[in-house]
């Protein structure tokens, strides 16, 4: 059987690519779409910041705070991302895009009432459900918005609000719980939120139903695809899963590092940081310890840094791939090459402005890939599946990015702790009560523990950099095959089979990451973990298999 290609109705005319708003519109739309993509990361990223004043006030360890970052954010965020983009790609995406809006930003301010691990847990997973709805929703909307070559730019100044959201978040962050305190830091993060989501349901307009015929025909066409065909037709991209696996372990080793850079530099230099600190005006109390300033220095780094590399990486790869599609890999693949030495040489030095300053380049290098992979993407599926395309490429790259990098950086953190604290009455638990000399010992290992787990991160790098560099052979076919389905859809057992590890893996972090909450964990806890998230893989299987079958075979 061949494969299906999805054409307009016959005899339609064949209009220039379609405008569907005006283009002062699209930019209006596209500047309120990074103001909530900012506000996103500000709700995210403010618990990297002010982590260490978390951990201290309610006595936690690296590996529940890597978890709160991680995992007990991702798992719904990543699981939910793909029924919520399904929702997007069949209703007013404005609306998902509002409620979505307002149930993370309620939920950070919720965040700030949190006594204890539990409850601060419940409402990081809150954050994650309703910033479930947000990108693969603004995808979509970006796509109709803007044609094909500008694209990948749009989607790479969009992104630039991660970079924004992250300096915001860090030192808005920094600078409250420095003076106000941890809780009153989520309450300022929070607020904004609300605010847009008001402006979103006022101005955001669905595009829809002002597609010129052409893309309206093929948006019709394409529009009862089954989602069993949509993951048929993804499985047979190999430069869609090249794309996700690199942002993947890309995103992996930044997510650690946004999350427990400041502990870094605290645990290690908070005297150098002092004194520097007092230099530019922002010395801390006495006693205390220089966050306000650490977290704006780090901020600013990532902000600025992001933001150029989220802007320079769209517009090569918007340039460079009007001349060789292969270009859209390039400059994720390039960068690490200079990126990877400053990061090695900044966590050794003891010149905190210098390091500080050479950070802004790796965080180039972080923002290098959006534009490309999120634009390129876009440009590998018909237009109804474009939501759900960027919903399975966002849970790739969080689930294992977003999930897995702070969870795997707190637990690697406190090992390496425990391993300095060896031939000591110390492990990491027991260091949280620890006073006078004892306590002095705990914080010197912890420093030596979270130093030596900064240099085991980056070796993961190398692997994000082969994904792209293969993806440059399979790209140009790809892309070609854009509006053609395969000739059958994927089998329930097939769909089955891969939500199963998609579910188990996660699962398996997820219960080891709640065994936290027992005085004496569960024996073997994450294998339970593990069967119980490959269980909700099939049984999300078998519901997507079911809402695939056409209405006359259902009734």
């Amino acid at each position: 059987m061949a494969d299906v290609v999805l054409e307009p109705v016959a005899g339609a005319p064949a209009p220039p690519r379609f405008a569907p708003v005006s283009a002062n519109y699209g930019r209006y739309a596209l500047t309120l779409l990074v103001a909530i993509y900012t506000v996103n990361f500000l709700d995210r990223q403010i618990i990297t910041t002010i982590g260490e004043s978390i951990k201290n006030d309610l006595h936690l360890t690296d590996s529940q705070m890597g978890a709160l970052g991680g995992i007990f954010f991702a798992a719904v965020y990543t699981i939910l991302g793909i029924p919520i983009a399904r929702v997007a790609d069949k209703s007013n995406r404005p609306w998902v895009m509002t409620l979505s809006l307002a149930l993370w930003s309620g939920f950070t301010v919720l965040s700030g009432y949190a006594r204890n691990y539990g409850v601060l847990a419940v409402a990081r997973a809150g954050v994650g459900i309703g910033e479930a709805g947000c990108s693969p929703t603004a995808h979509s909307l970006l796509a109709d918005y803007f044609p094909q070559e500008k694209r990948a730019t749009a989607l790479a100044i969009y992104s630039m609000g991660i970079s924004i959201g992250t300096l915001l978040g860090m030192a808005i962050g920094g600078i409250v719980a420095e003076h106000y305190g941890w809780r009153n830091a989520f309450l300022v993060a929070g607020a904004p939120g609300l605010v847009f989501a008001v402006i979103a349901i006022l101005t955001l307009r669905e595009p829809r139903s002002q597609l010129s015929r052409d893309a309206q025909a093929k948006a019709n066409a394409s529009s009862h695809i089954p989602l069993l065909m949509v993951f048929s037709t993804l499985e047979q991209r190999p430069t869609f899963w090249l794309f996700a696996l690199g942002g993947a372990l890309t995103s992996f080793v930044s997510y650690a590092h946004g999350q427990f850079f400041t502990p870094f530099f605290l645990r290690n230099h908070a005297h150098e940081l002092t004194v520097l600190a007092g230099q530019f005006g922002m010395a801390p109390a006495p006693g205390k310890p220089p966050l306000g300033f650490v977290s704006l220095a780090l901020g600013l780094g990532a902000g600025v840094g992001g933001a150029f590399g989220s802007w320079l990486g769209g517009v090569l790869a918007d340039k460079l791939g009007q001349k060789d599609i292969r270009n859209y890999a390039l400059f994720p693949l390039l960068v690490p090459f200079v990126s990877l030495p400053v990061v090695w040489y900044a966590a050794g030095t003891d010149n905190m402005l210098l390091a500080l300053i050479l950070l802004v380049i790796p965080n180039i290098g972080v923002g290098a890939w959006w534009g490309p992979v999120y634009g390129g993407v876009q440009s590998l599926a018909p237009p109804a599946m474009r939501a759900l395309s960027a919903a399975v490429l966002l849970f790739v790259i969080n689930m294992i990015g977003l999930g897995g990098g702070p969870t795997a950086f707190g637990m690697v953190t406190d090992a390496m702790t425990n391993h300095y604290l060896a031939g000591t009455a110390f492990d990491v638990h027991t260091c949280r009560t620890a006073v006078g000399a004892a306590k002095a010992a705990c914080a010197a290992a912890s420093a030596h523990g979270i130093k030596a787990t900064v240099y085991i991160s980056t070796a993961i790098i190398p692997l994000a950099m082969l994904c792209f560099f293969f993806s440059r052979r399979t790209i140009q076919a790809d892309v070609a095959r854009a509006e053609v389905l395969p000739a059958r859809a994927m089998s329930t057992r097939r769909l089955a089979a891969y939500l199963f590890v998609a579910g188990a893996l996660p699962g398996a972090a997820l219960a080891n990451a709640s065994s936290m909450f027992f005085k004496t964990p569960p024996p073997m806890f994450w294998l339970e973990g593990l069967a119980a998230g490959g269980l909700v893989g099939v049984a999300l299987a078998v519901m997507i298999a079911g809402m695939s079958r056409p209405a006359s075979a259902a009734a």
